[in-house]
């Protein structure tokens, strides 16, 4: 895929450290939002690397171990359920994107902070450099790399959280608001991890 040059971009312009930032689960009824920031090696690109919406799951999982193999820091950061719920959605992707920043560590696990931010859509109150970019994850190298990372990291949560609230279909659809998910909610009502601002009209559905 040929990404546009944003990192180049930047990188003329004396920024040596420059990050990507992407969140997934913003849509979901069930569990965490997770943001991942990760800075990759300039003028190395990973064959494959899209937005991971447009990947096989196989295709993810592959490209995860080798991004992250090939990433000078990467760090994770989350917004539950119960903070969801206090300081809506937007904020708390915000807050899992400067939490994902604050846990960036590289190989040897020092701690490492960017001094740029591209980040998919979204502008983050930090004191970083930063630049928003519309379609980061199809666009940007980094952002698209981040979005896998987050993706595959979340996944990997839905299977942890599948074994303690069996029967929502969790592991399957991931939290989102499928046929299943909707009749297994009107059926058993939601578990301490829904997101109860996104049910307000569940009787509808």
């Amino acid at each position: 895929m040929n990404f546009k040059t944003f990192e180049d971009d930047f990188e003329r312009e004396g920024y040596k450290l420059i990050a990507g930032i992407d969140e997934v689960g913003r849509g979901c009824l069930f569990g965490d939002v997770v943001s991942c920031a990760i800075i990759m090696p300039r003028g190395e690109f990973i064959e494959g690397v899209n937005d991971s919406k447009k990947l096989s799951v196989k295709k993810r999982e592959d490209l995860y171990v080798k991004i992250l193999d090939s990433a000078i820091a990467v760090g994770i950061g989350r917004a539950d359920a119960d903070l969801i719920d206090k300081i809506n959605i937007k904020m708390a992707t915000h807050f899992s994107m400067i939490n994902a920043i604050d846990n960036m560590r590289d190989k040897n696990g020092k701690k490492v902070l960017p001094d740029f931010l591209l980040i998919d859509a979204e502008k983050i109150n930090t004191d970083i450099m930063q630049n928003s970019i519309i379609k980061g994850d199809e666009n940007c190298y980094s952002i698209a790399c981040a979005s896998i990372i987050a993706k595959v990291y979340r996944d990997n949560l839905c299977k942890k959280w599948e074994e303690e609230f069996p029967n929502y279909g969790i592991a399957k659809h991931k939290g989102y608001a499928t046929k299943f998910h909707r009749e297994a909610l009107k059926e058993m009502g939601p578990s301490k991890m829904h997101r109860k601002s996104f049910l307000k009209n569940i009787a509808s559905w």
